[in-house]
Protein backbone atom coordinates (compact mmCIF):
# COMPACT_ATOMS: atom_id res chain seq x y z
CA UNK A 1 0.00 0.00 0.00
CA UNK A 2 0.89 3.51 -0.89
CA UNK A 3 0.21 6.42 1.26
CA UNK A 4 0.83 9.93 1.55
CA UNK A 5 0.69 12.91 4.35
CA UNK A 6 -1.58 15.68 4.09
CA UNK A 7 -0.31 19.03 4.86
CA UNK A 8 -1.58 21.69 6.87
CA UNK A 9 -2.78 23.80 3.70
CA UNK A 10 -4.08 20.54 3.04
CA UNK A 11 -1.81 19.46 0.17
CA UNK A 12 -0.12 15.78 -0.59
CA UNK A 13 2.78 14.84 -2.80
CA UNK A 14 1.95 11.84 -5.09
CA UNK A 15 4.61 9.06 -4.06
CA UNK A 16 6.65 8.54 -7.01
CA UNK A 17 5.36 4.98 -7.83
CA UNK A 18 1.68 6.06 -8.76
CA UNK A 19 2.81 9.20 -10.62
CA UNK A 20 5.37 6.64 -12.47
CA UNK A 21 2.28 3.91 -12.91
CA UNK A 22 0.07 7.20 -14.03
CA UNK A 23 2.73 8.57 -16.34
CA UNK A 24 1.94 12.25 -14.42
CA UNK A 25 4.31 14.75 -14.67
CA UNK A 26 5.28 18.25 -13.54
CA UNK A 27 1.89 20.68 -14.41
CA UNK A 28 -0.60 17.55 -15.50
CA UNK A 29 -3.73 18.29 -14.14
CA UNK A 30 -5.88 15.26 -11.79
CA UNK A 31 -9.33 14.55 -11.12
CA UNK A 32 -10.65 13.41 -7.79
CA UNK A 33 -13.64 11.19 -8.14
CA UNK A 34 -15.84 10.79 -4.41
CA UNK A 35 -17.10 7.37 -4.27
CA UNK A 36 -19.55 7.11 -1.33
CA UNK A 37 -18.89 8.73 1.48
CA UNK A 38 -15.51 7.08 1.98
CA UNK A 39 -13.45 6.65 -0.90
CA UNK A 40 -12.16 9.15 -3.56
CA UNK A 41 -10.55 7.81 -7.38
CA UNK A 42 -7.15 9.69 -8.69
CA UNK A 43 -8.17 9.96 -12.11
CA UNK A 44 -5.11 11.84 -14.63
CA UNK A 45 -7.16 14.35 -17.07
CA UNK A 46 -6.22 13.63 -20.08
CA UNK A 47 -7.19 15.28 -23.76
CA UNK A 48 -8.20 14.82 -26.82
CA UNK A 49 -6.97 15.19 -30.03
CA UNK A 50 -10.02 17.39 -30.64
CA UNK A 51 -9.60 19.36 -27.57
CA UNK A 52 -5.71 20.43 -28.41
CA UNK A 53 -5.95 20.78 -32.26
CA UNK A 54 -4.39 24.20 -33.54
CA UNK A 55 -3.54 24.83 -29.64
CA UNK A 56 0.45 25.49 -31.47
CA UNK A 57 -0.54 27.84 -34.23
CA UNK A 58 -0.24 31.26 -33.72
CA UNK A 59 -1.08 32.73 -37.53
CA UNK A 60 1.70 35.52 -36.98
CA UNK A 61 4.32 33.10 -35.99
CA UNK A 62 6.78 32.36 -38.98
CA UNK A 63 6.87 28.77 -39.91
CA UNK A 64 9.94 26.70 -39.12
CA UNK A 65 12.28 24.49 -40.75
CA UNK A 66 12.76 21.09 -39.13
CA UNK A 67 16.45 21.83 -38.65
CA UNK A 68 15.19 25.02 -36.55
CA UNK A 69 12.69 22.98 -34.86
CA UNK A 70 15.65 20.21 -33.67
CA UNK A 71 17.91 22.87 -32.73
CA UNK A 72 15.37 24.12 -30.14
CA UNK A 73 14.83 20.72 -28.92
CA UNK A 74 18.26 20.24 -28.11
CA UNK A 75 18.63 23.84 -26.72
CA UNK A 76 16.21 23.02 -24.26
CA UNK A 77 17.75 19.43 -23.46
CA UNK A 78 20.69 21.28 -23.05
CA UNK A 79 18.72 24.01 -20.61
CA UNK A 80 17.13 21.20 -18.73
CA UNK A 81 20.52 19.26 -18.04
CA UNK A 82 22.38 21.32 -16.50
Amino acid sequence: MVTAKITSKGQITIPKVVRDSLHLHSGDRIEFVIQGQSEALLKPITKSVDEVFGKLHAPAQASKTVEEMEAAVAERIRTLNR
